[in-house]
């Protein structure tokens, strides 16, 4: 275990430079004092590590040296091979690199850990498109990943829930969540050259496929040193999520009906669940379920079909009864035949 922290810690210094003991502590998981007790074995082993105090020191490496101590295990190897996913790796232009990266670990490995790294392949396969979902990027996907690469700013025309407009964006990141791309950015302003918007202090998610045009613009833009893509994305998805309903609706469903709920979105579903209270009416029950507003819950209620019934707000009960008596027209005894 030690053996392994220490090479993990030295790993971390090459690879990022300097970081402060609390810094090297959290990536680690281990106390600031264990830090220092494995900073002073890594000198005693000869690696030439030394510390500046204050308040921006920190541990780092002679500048210029480099380990190659840097040998993989079978699960680290296998974990490679899994996480080198052909799909969006081709996506943003990367599947001949990614390729060519896997014949060098496979060259670095032993011969016979071989077999077994590339049986990963052929035995794990994550596939991130939904059902019914086409597969092929949004096609400004490779513009977006050349400007997050080269920190350059973009000129965007987007779509959202409040219309069309033109704005200009930083992008700082690339998510592809369930088969769908998204970017993260910061907005600077309306049109190139025009910062009539001002810039926002946190970064915004943008749907790649709502992108209608954009231009890769010639200025770059300072990356904020702090940012996290991986922990932003939680935070902001979990905000979208918490965001989404606004309302709540009460029903009373059969065992069928309460079944099908199961089948809704997941945070639905565990409502449900977890409000589900026994009437009178032997057969039925009651649950409370969020709600993202009356016209959606009135599509997703008639999932229900008569397995279940609308008890609150009222206008979601008004719409399900326009709804149904509409169908009732459509689906009533047919007109008779017209006299021969």
């Amino acid at each position: 275990m030690r053996a392994s922290r220490l090479l993990s810690m030295l790993m971390l210094l090459q690879t990022r430079g300097r970081l402060s003991a609390p810094a090297l502590a959290r990536a680690l998981e281990v106390s600031v004092r264990t830090v220092y007790r494995d900073i002073d074995q890594l000198s005693a082993a000869g690696v030439p590590v030394w510390g500046e105090q204050g308040r921006s020191g920190g541990f780092q490496l002679r500048e210029g040296w480099r380990t190659q101590l840097t040998g993989l295990t079978v699960p680290e190897a296998r974990a490679i091979f899994l996480a080198g996913l052909p799909g969006p790796a081709a996506e943003l232009g990367l599947g001949e690199a990614m390729a060519t990266a896997q014949l060098k670990l496979l060259a670095a490995l032993p011969a016979d850990w071989h077999a077994d790294a590339q049986q990963v392949a052929s035995r794990f396969h994550l596939d991130a498109i939904d059902w019914f979902r086409s597969a092929a990027p949004p096609p400004q996907l490779k513009a977006v990943a050349e400007a997050v690469w080269l920190t350059q700013r973009l000129a965007l025309r987007y779509e959202s829930w409040q219309g069309v407009s033109d704005r200009v964006v930083e992008p700082l990141g690339l998510v592809l969540k369930a088969g769908t791309w998204y970017m993260a950015a910061m907005k600077t302003g309306n049109k190139a050259g025009n910062a009539a918007g001002e810039k926002t202090s946190e970064a915004r998610v943008y749907r790649l496929a709502a992108i209608q045009a954009l231009e890769l613009l010639p200025e770059t833009f300072q990356r904020p040193a702090n940012f996290d893509l991986a922990a932003w994305w939680a935070q902001a998805a979990q905000r979208f999520e918490a965001g989404v309903y606004r309302d709540e609706a009460r029903l009373r469903v059969t065992e069928l009906g309460l079944q099908r709920l199961m089948a809704f979105n997941p945070r639905v579903a565990e409502a449900a669940l977890n409000s589900a209270e026994p009437l009178d009416e032997p057969g039925w029950v009651a649950v409370t379920v969020p709600i993202e507003s009356i016209a959606h819950a009135a599509r997703e209620m008639l999932r229900l079909g008569a397995e279940g019934q609308v008890l609150a707000p009222p206008a979601l009960r008004e719409q399900l009864a326009a709804t149904a008596r509409a169908m009732a027209s459509l689906y009533g005894p047919p007109a008779p035949p017209a006299a021969a």
